[in-house]
């Protein structure tokens, strides 16, 4: 089985920023019981590139935590890149403080909730966010973590 992570560091403050192994092994958990192989570009960005690029494809001029892309391969192409996970440093540290959350626990969602989003996942029908969240879920509890949708206190 080979996962590949091709991470880009985008923003000016690289405190308390994940390793690169860190953000292979969530993505690697995460992914591992859909694919046998897997790649991804994670790009930890700052606020603007987020608010530009939620903007343009979202529609929503706001930064926001995770935006997922993913690569649409042509039928003819064996390729396995699943897409692009855009991550916004300062959006994840605010809501891991205000949710009272631990840092590396937010930033391990944000790899989890965003890569099960390229695998097809959405949460905008309720049976579609009980679905997600149970995976999610899942994939935390193996990484070591606790239930993401209940606050904990650090």
């Amino acid at each position: 089985m080979q996962y590949y992570v091709d991470v880009q560091i985008a923003t000016q403050n690289t405190n308390d920023l994940p390793t690169e192994q860190q953000l292979n092994n969530w993505f690697k958990q995460s992914v591992k019981l859909f694919r046998k192989q897997a790649e991804v570009t994670i790009r930890i960005v700052d606020e603007f590139e987020s608010q530009s690029l939620n903007r343009d494809y979202r529609g929503k001029d706001q930064p926001t935590n995770v935006l997922s892309f993913p690569f649409e391969v042509p039928p003819s192409v064996v390729l396995d890149l699943l897409g692009d996970l855009i991550i916004c440093r300062q959006i994840v540290e605010k809501e891991a403080k205000e949710q009272y959350k631990n840092l590396s626990a937010h930033w391990a969602h944000m790899v989890v909730h965003g890569t099960i989003h390229l695998l097809g996942y959405d949460h905008i029908e309720s049976k579609e966010v009980e679905i997600m969240e149970s995976i999610e879920i899942s994939i935390m509890n193996t990484l070591g973590f606790d239930n993401p949708y209940d606050a904990y206190f650090i």
